[in-house]
């Protein structure tokens, strides 16, 4: 299915995208040398739950997971990636972590990740990695605009991922998001300009760059859930929720500081 949202219904996504930015934020500050993955789950559920919102991860269960994923935030360490499940796991100097955070307010949902390291410590080839996952996500947003195809986003992003050295993975990508948290059309992470669904205004996608330092393949845990790179290699992700307007794309998912 693929939607498209009237005027009301982007202005609730704008609300819903800023609290979804704003409760990463909190979030990425808390996200310190010493915390506890389950402890970044209690607090997400908190901050979701003062707002009157509702967390898409807590009851989602689609084919490729092993039952309702059952925490509010995803958590990727290191060579996690996607759909990083919380577990009793404490936060080292130098880890990379993964927040990837989709929410639901007044009927809108509204998806978002951000790559960090945690503590002082600053691997050059990790600062890299997540440099060019966000470089690819503002170029994919960038080329967002009505009568632009979903190939043409997903070029743009696939070119800054590959002229940085870094294979990449088109199973799971960017998507479309309104109602519900994962919709048509997907957006790969590499794809042919010209191609695929013709942007309108109205429609709301979450465009997410994610690399994995050496490999584009993904290992899954026996959690059924979190995804891993096969090699054991670090990864990154970036994403922002963007709404197709008449004048081009605007990012819901910015925080109310900016």
């Amino acid at each position: 299915m693929i939607e498209i949202l009237g005027p009301v219904d982007v202005a609730r996504g704008r609300r819903t995208g800023r609290l979804v930015a704003d409760i990463l934020q909190t979030l990425r500050h808390r996200a310190t040398v010493g915390t506890n993955l389950l402890e970044l789950d209690r607090w997400a559920a908190e901050l979701i739950a003062t707002a009157g919102a509702r967390s898409c991860y807590l009851d989602y269960a689609p084919s490729f997971g092993r039952g309702p994923f059952g925490y509010h935030v995803c958590t990727a360490v290191n060579d996690a990636v996607l759909h990083g499940r919380p577990h009793d796991a404490t936060l080292a100097n130098g880890d990379l972590l993964t927040l990837d955070l989709a929410v639901s307010l007044d009927g809108v949902a509204a998806d978002s990740a951000v790559s960090f390291l945690v503590g002082d410590a600053r691997p050059p080839a990790s600062v890299a990695m997540i440099e060019t996952t966000e470089r690819a996500l503002r170029a994919g947003i960038a080329a967002a605009r009505p009568g632009a195809r979903v190939g043409d986003l997903s070029h743009a992003i696939g070119t800054v991922l590959r002229e940085a050295g870094y294979p990449i993975n088109t199973e799971f990508g960017g998507h479309g998001i309104g109602s519900t948290m994962h919709q048509d059309p997907h957006v790969a992470n590499s794809g042919r300009p010209g191609r695929g669904y013709r942007l309108r205004p109205g429609l709301l996608l979450a465009l997410e760059p994610w690399v994995m330092a050496d490999t584009d393949e993904l290992v899954a845990d026996a959690d059924g859930w979190t995804l891993r790179s096969a090699t054991g290699c670090r990864t990154a992700h970036s994403e922002h929720t963007i709404a197709i307007t008449e004048e081009g794309a605007e990012i819901l998912t910015m925080p109310t500081a900016g």
